[in-house]
């Protein structure tokens, strides 16, 4: 059954009014949940993401805990260039990491045109088996920004300075637009999948964006995540978009075409409303390291950042990160009764 288009955080994606404000928390389904932790086990992720049954499973673990009003397909950015054979793998508390790192014009030839049905089929599986599971709730698709993806094929791994990459997209802006344009095709293939199988949104994860000037990321970033969200303009679902550290792009971040710009903590929420105007909603944006602090403190932040929307349409309540590993999910739980005890916006 698909959800109805006026379910909360449909609605607030769209900028309308709803009868609660939505919440979900990013990487919810993960390690601060006990049954997740059981039922993973250890390996690779990108293992159990090949494996439909148990990513279906761990997608609705923290719908049923926590009654979230919206699930994220459990996968991970690297997942499509890792099917095409890249050389990319998950190392356990590190992150991706590439075989091969990406520098000559020879490396696009391993950035093949992304086939779901033939590379990674079980991604799509999993989507329709988490949609039959959800009833009423939406499933929200994602894929890793062209930026983002690129700095882990470029850096060969995680990097705090992004060295490499920023020396190729200055000293061989010709390469990099090419690289970048080709990420953007793989993700349009994998979010279109996604959505046909029956997500009811998309998330764009740009985690790396907030590294970026606000002119670097307009000339060398901006035009492949644009193509990213014109290549779904036809399917009608929200697209939202999201990075870390982003304060200073997330004008940026909306021009790309989002419907929805997620806030980090950085970034007080009615600021960052003003400045994307009243166009465009938003998602966000409580500081992950508070959910570990004692209840009544969690409770007041929370009711801050509520207060700083201020009533206004278009708000999906969440983290400015992910969840840390370390959270109670017991508080969590917390939050989101907390949250949809507020009266929504009319």
């Amino acid at each position: 059954m698909a959800p109805p288009p006026d379910a909360p955080f449909l609605a607030a994606c769209r900028n309308r009014p709803a009868d609660r404000i939505p919440v979900w928390f990013m990487r919810q389904a993960g390690r601060s949940l006990p049954e997740y932790r059981r039922l993973r086990g250890t390996g690779s992720i990108l293992d159990a993401v090949r494996d439909p049954e148990l990513a279906a499973e761990v997608t609705l673990q923290p719908v049923r805990r926590y009654g979230v009003d919206a699930a994220i397909l459990y996968s991970d950015i690297v997942v499509p260039v890792a099917a095409l054979g890249f050389g990319v793998d998950i190392a356990p508390g590190v992150g991706p990491v590439v075989e091969r790192p990406f520098g000559t014009e020879a490396d696009l030839d391993r950035l093949r045109p992304l086939d779901p049905e033939a590379d990674c089929p079980y991604v799509a599986e999993t989507v329709r088996r988490v949609v039959a599971g959800l009833g009423d709730v939406p499933l929200i698709g994602f894929a890793g920004a062209p930026f983002t993806v690129a700095s882990y094929l470029v850096e060969g791994g995680p990097s705090r300075t992004l060295g490499r990459t920023k020396a190729l997209m200055l000293g061989r802006p010709d390469l990099w637009a090419r690289l970048l344009d080709r990420l953007a095709d793989i993700a349009v293939a994998s979010l279109r999948s996604q959505v046909v199988a029956g997500a009811s949104a998309v998330q764009l994860f740009d985690s790396w964006a907030g590294t970026l000037a606000p002119d670097l990321y307009e000339r060398h970033v901006l035009p492949a995540s644009a193509k990213v969200f014109a290549g779904l303009a036809d399917l009608g679902v929200p697209g939202i978009h999201f990075g870390v550290d982003t304060g200073e792009l997330l004008p940026l971040l909306a021009k790309a075409g989002a419907d929805v710009v997620g806030v980090d903590w950085r970034v007080p929420l009615d600021e960052a409303r003003r400045r994307l105007g009243p166009d465009v909603a938003v998602q966000g944006n409580l500081d992950p390291a508070v959910c570990l602090a004692p209840w009544p403190a969690v409770a007041a932040q929370v009711r801050a950042v509520l207060d700083r929307n201020g009533g206004r349409p278009g708000h999906v309540f969440n983290l400015g990160h992910g969840v840390l590993p370390e959270t109670d999910p017991g508080v969590l739980e917390r939050v989101v009764e907390l949250v949809h005890a507020r009266e929504g916006p009319r």
